[in-house]
């Protein structure tokens, strides 16, 4: 099976692949330039599932993965979390006094914001289409007065020098990454399942949302992740995504979903997976590589 992921070579999200405690480091993955692109080749069938970050510790949630999860019936078969540390690089030769403009993902660069606001306050920012997309930019662009935030591993990659590391705003930041496929592939049971949902209120607005909630609390179950997100059809509709933990085929959390329907509520069942194990946190944050503060 060949995987889809956020590319070009040296995202987070092609590291998150390797670490997949499902897959192989070495399982067949190809890049798309967007999150939404990564997932339509798996709802056209190009690749059999893709990995594709979903959350943020400091940013809060993707809003493409959440938009394409919403509106297609794919489903999740696991899931990691993975330290997230950002490096300041450009072309070689390129000093910071030098840099008028920085390229990177939205979430990137809303994480490094408060660094590159004191250290780059001359400089404009404009969004990539991921952290590995803008250091590819900068060491094609031909000139040393653009850098890019990204993964250390980017620089060595494209090519370019590093100015900075650990430039986020949290040195202990994750992002949680899913794989994502049209059907759903049971993953063998660990006894440590969480099982993700998407339940829509058909319009009785988000008042129900205690009555759903209380369906899985009187049942004993923990709900881990709860998200709002827009129908589209008109303001103040929302769909809920709801993680819980525990299995779909555990009698107490298929009970639940059951009573749902008795609620009024759809729910759509996404799928049940070992929740990630805990990762270990990233590097220290926000020094300057001596060279560059000199």
């Amino acid at each position: 099976m060949t995987y889809a992921y956020l590319g070009p070579e040296g995202t987070f999200t092609q590291a998150a692949l390797k670490r997949m405690p499902t897959l192989r480091p070495d399982v067949p993955h190809r890049p798309y330039p967007t999150v939404p692109a990564a997932l339509e080749a798996v709802r056209r069938g190009d690749c059999g599932a893709a990995v594709v970050p979903l959350e943020n510790s400091v940013t809060g949630v993707v809003p493409a993965t959440m938009d394409r999860l919403a509106s297609a019936r794919l489903h999740i078969n696991a899931e990691v979390t993975m330290p997230v540390t950002f490096a300041l690089m450009a072309r070689a030769g390129t000093t910071r006094e030098g840099i008028t403009k920085v390229l990177s993902h939205p979430h990137a660069l809303g994480q490094c914001g408060a660094w590159l606001a004191r250290h780059l306050p001359g400089a404009s920012v404009a969004q990539a289409d991921s952290t590995a997309a803008a250091a590819r930019e900068v060491a094609e662009s031909g000139t040393r007065g653009v850098a890019a935030v990204a993964a250390p591993p980017a620089a060595e990659l494209y090519g370019l020098e590093v100015l900075a590391t650990g430039i986020g705003r949290d040195s202990a930041a994750l992002t949680r990454f899913v794989t994502v496929s049209q059907g759903w592939l049971p993953p063998a049971r660990t006894g440590a399942e969480r099982t993700s949902l998407v339940v829509t209120l058909d319009g009785q607005g988000p008042g129900r949302l205690v009555a759903v909630l209380t369906a899985f609390s009187s049942r004993g179950i923990d709900l881990s992740w709860i998200q709002s997100w827009p129908t589209g059809d008109r303001l103040g509709d929302y769909r809920f995504f709801i993680d819980v933990d525990g299995h779909i085929e555990n009698p107490a959390v298929r009970e639940a979903v059951a009573a749902l329907g008795r609620l009024g509520a759809r729910a759509r069942f996404m799928g049940s997976y070992p929740r990630a194990a805990p990762a270990a946190p990233a590097a220290p944050a926000g020094h300057l590589v001596p060279e560059a503060a000199a």
